[in-house]
């Protein structure tokens, strides 16, 4: 079982900047990808940045140039440096985590969520 948790959110003024941080920890053979998916109210769960185990990124067209998602290997744990908030960024934040256990079989385990407000 692999468990998955977030940190940092909060509330930000536009213009603003937040570090969220997310920890995986528990017993599997690999942890490839991890990621921030977020959820406004009302809206589907979207992808903000995903990043694999060879720090390979990838980023949704509406934060590219203002967040950048890092990742410490040693510590399984990825981060997300967001710069520039604007209210529209206002959201739970999610963290995702992806490998495969020691049976060879994939996870695919989520965070609770840490709530991003950006408001003046």
């Amino acid at each position: 079982q692999v468990q998955v948790v977030e940190s940092g959110g909060g509330l930000v003024q536009p213009g603003g900047s937040l570090r969220l941080s997310c920890a995986a920890s528990g017993s599997f053979f690999s942890l490839n990808d991890m990621g921030w998916y977020r959820q406004a109210p009302g809206k589907q769960r979207d992808l903000v940045a995903t990043i694999t185990s060879g720090g390979s990124a990838n980023y949704a067209d509406s934060v590219k140039g203002r967040f950048t998602i890092s990742r410490d290997i040693a510590k399984n744990t990825v981060y997300l440096q967001m710069n520039s908030l604007k209210p529209e960024d206002t959201a739970v934040y999610y963290c995702n985590a992806r490998g495969y256990n020691w049976r060879r079989l994939p996870y695919d385990s989520w965070g609770q969520g840490t709530q991003v407000t950006v408001s003046s």
